[in-house]
């Protein structure tokens, strides 16, 4: 067997260095914070004990008893993982349960589950749409709606963010003006639920209202409302009472839900075309046993345990009003999810670090995610917090905030 003799090799990826230091130089570098713990109020994040505000957990349901052995027991009998995409050997009778449960959950036809919220967005938007088709999405939409349009072959625009008005306009010269190649085939409207970074609600009603009269369909990306709003955290449709008027709903069961992996919600034509065109349940092997199995208990928990939700908001509403009353910028956040915006990029990863150095964990939110003077810390309450939790971190918010002229 002959060897090659080493050689010197300029490396072609060294140009990513410069673009690295770039980062750090305008405050826009986010190093990673390594957890050891678990995924709960009370943990350990680099070494050190914290209270943590930065998990999407909002009913503690990662570490619940009933999910864990629900787990433990799918693990025991069925092994780590599937060996196959759906469509060739990896169509397991949990997952199927899982759909089933979740469709009798949401009020629909059927339901769809993928591998994560993002190859739901992904895979879904580029499958339904095509080359006659229009897509109008919330200028705030999440990373991976963006990211689904990108892939798709139909023409896009925006709409000024929640604005029922613009959203009119822009569908009243859609269909008065069609397209490139002539009047749109089909018009699908796409919004957040509740939008990751402010905390805000969209307002579906209007937007529902809007998108009939333009015979456009509706898509909502539930993630952050499943678990949070409407009866037991069916989400926002049920949270307004639109049942039958929103046509497609995806979401994730990473967040509330506490385990992994997304959906898609709807009619039984829209669940048995994606099994044959989107592309993330073609091509990528599905939900391991464990993951489907406390999906299913998770499910179980948000009907029986309703009161998790209750002190979800409690919790919400004490920490939300004591950081307003601290002069904090809050912004116009309806949920959990409250920002506590400096603008400043270096600002904010500044309070985020001397916040962790208290004893909290919130982590800084800056470019991409939010545009540039945006940078914030987001905050998410759980209902898992105690009140003395909550009050810690508003005595350490006041102390930073203070020291870091926020407040």
């Amino acid at each position: 067997m002959t060897t090659t003799a080493p050689t010197t090799r300029t490396d072609p990826l060294a140009y990513l260095q410069a673009e690295i230091d770039d980062l750090r130089a305008k405050n826009l570098y986010r190093p990673l914070r390594i957890m050891t713990g678990p995924q709960a109020v009370h943990t350990t994040v680099a070494g050190k004990p914290v209270i943590s505000l930065s998990s999407n957990n909002y009913l503690g349901l990662a570490t619940h008893p009933r999910l864990v052995e629900a787990a433990l027991k799918a693990v025991r009998e069925l092994g780590v993982g599937t060996g196959a995409v759906r469509t060739i050997a990896g169509a397991t009778a949990l997952i199927e349960e899982l759909e089933q449960r979740l469709a009798t959950f949401k009020h629909v036809e059927a339901v769809l589950t993928l591998q994560s919220g993002l190859t739901s967005n992904s895979g879904t938007i580029p499958a339904i749409t095509g080359d006659a088709d229009l897509i109008v999405s919330d200028e705030l939409n999440h990373a991976s709606i963006i990211d689904g349009v990108r892939l798709s072959k139909a023409e896009r625009t925006v709409f000024p963010h929640r604005d029922v008005d613009g959203l009119d306009r822009v569908l009243k010269e859609a269909r008065a003006k069609g397209g490139k190649s002539g009047p749109y085939k089909n018009i699908l409207v796409i919004t957040d639920g509740v939008f990751s970074m402010d905390g805000d609600i969209a307002p579906l009603p209007g937007i529902c209202d809007v998108a009939d009269r333009y015979e456009a369909a509706v898509m909502v990306d539930d993630a952050h409302a499943s678990g949070v709003l409407g009866r037991n955290g069916r989400g926002t449709i049920d949270h307004f009472d639109l049942h039958g008027r929103v046509d497609i709903q995806v979401g994730t069961l990473s967040k509330a839900v506490g385990v992994m992996g997304g959906y898609i919600a709807g009619r039984q034509h829209l669940k048995d075309f994606l099994t044959q065109r989107c592309r993330p349940l073609l091509f990528s092997t599905s939900q391991p046993p464990a993951v489907a199995a406390a999906c299913i208990a998770a499910i179980d928990v948000l009907e029986q345990e309703p009161e998790r939700i209750a002190r979800l908001w409690d919790n919400t509403r004490f920490f939300k009003s004591a950081l307003q009353n601290l002069g904090f910028n809050t912004g116009i956040s309806e949920t959990p999810i409250t920002p506590v915006i400096a603008g400043d990029e270096a600002k904010a990863q500044l309070l985020a670090a001397r916040l962790f150095e208290e004893g909290v964990f919130a982590t800084s939110v800056i470019y991409p995610t939010v545009a540039l003077g945006k940078a914030r810390v987001r905050t998410i309450v759980t209902s898992e917090h105690s009140r003395d939790d909550l009050q810690t971190c508003i005595d350490a918010f006041e102390k930073v905030g203070r020291e870091l002229r926020l407040i």
